[in-house]
């Protein structure tokens, strides 16, 4: 039986990931991210998943944030949940520079995202987890491996930044299995791949 791939991103009414900064931009993101609602999707995410699979550039920033707050009292249960998770579950970071992982329990894999997911679908146990790594989601999305979709919408209009939804993707159906809505506005939902056509 092949595993469950998951993806999570966070994104804005018009769609983006980051604003019009660049990469760092996530003056539309970050804040809704610490809300009960942001907190809550996140302890949600990892539940039942065995590996992680993340860009260099996530893998990087998150791991230098989320391991130290695993064992940090001071922090919302939460995030410690998922900063124990991530720093105890195998990871497999997609990278054509990095040469070594820096990280415990995580292979460096310079191969395709698809190629990489393919291969992990078909071998173990337990869903699997790409989060926040948006170059890893698109390429999964045009190659329709990606099961279940965690997006955040946020309220607000960034008017520039990088768009998750890219013309040319295969057309796919999705049935929505959760919805949630925060008291900034937020929404936080789930959708399964549709199994029709597949």
């Amino acid at each position: 039986m092949n595993r469950t791939v998951r993806a999570n991103l966070s994104l804005t009414l018009d769609g983006r990931y980051h604003g019009g900064g660049g990469p760092t931009d996530l003056s539309s993101i970050v804040p809704y991210a610490v809300t009960d609602l942001g907190r809550e999707h996140l302890a949600r995410l990892h539940l039942g998943a065995t590996t992680a699979v993340l860009g260099r550039g996530s893998a990087q920033g998150f791991m230098s944030y989320w391991p130290p707050l695993a064992d940090d009292e001071s922090v919302d249960p939460r995030d410690r949940g998922y900063a124990a998770w991530l720093r105890d579950t195998d990871k497999v970071v997609l990278s054509s520079t990095l040469i070594e992982a820096p990280w415990p329990r995580t292979r460096v894999v310079n191969a395709s995202a698809a190629s990489v997911v393919s291969e992990l679908k078909s071998n173990g146990e337990g869903d699997i987890l790409v989060n926040s790594s948006p170059s890893i989601i698109k390429a999964l999305l045009k190659a329709d491996l990606i099961d279940r979709l965690y997006i955040m919408i946020n309220p607000e209009i960034a008017g520039a930044g990088q768009r998750l939804f890219d013309d040319g993707l295969p057309a796919t159906k999705w049935s929505l299995v959760r919805h949630d809505a925060g008291d900034l506005g937020e929404l936080a939902l789930i959708y399964d791949r549709a199994l029709t056509g597949r």
